[in-house]
């Protein structure tokens, strides 16, 4: 595993995955969102949301790079991949009605396609950057 490239591609992927966000959730659901009490809250620093975004990125891409030879070259191993782990936190997405009250159960289906699309960026940004070996 080459340290110096999953890191680069974690990064990277992490850029990525915050425009991705940005425009999933800032501008397609913003106005969703305002319909629902849930949703407000204090406003938050956008560099933290760049940080997280970073951290999963950069974690992902470790597993990438030390799985690597599992999934398929270029593009399509990285989408594979993305695929994969999208779907796990696809699934994860239904916990939010349960623990946050007013939570619409709707938006679980479409926090879990955002998520998906969003690792799928992720995956597609680590298969260019991250080559088997």
């Amino acid at each position: 595993m080459k340290w110096t490239k999953a890191l680069v591609g974690g990064v990277v992927a992490g850029i990525a995955l915050t425009v991705a966000n940005f425009i999933m959730h800032g501008m397609i659901m913003a106005d969703t969102y305002g319909k629902y009490p849930v949703f407000t809250q204090e406003q938050a620093n956008p560099l933290h949301f760049l940080l997280i975004a970073v951290l999963i990125s950069v974690f992902a891409a470790l597993l990438f790079a030390r799985t690597r030879d599992s999934w398929g070259p270029g593009l399509r191993g990285g989408l594979a991949f993305g695929f994969a782990l999208g779907m796990v936190v696809f699934f994860g997405s239904f916990y939010n009605p349960l623990v946050l009250e007013g939570f619409p159960y709707h938006l679980s289906w479409c926090w879990g396609g955002i998520n998906l699309i969003g690792f799928l960026v992720v995956g597609a940004v680590l298969g260019l950057i991250v080559k088997k070996r």
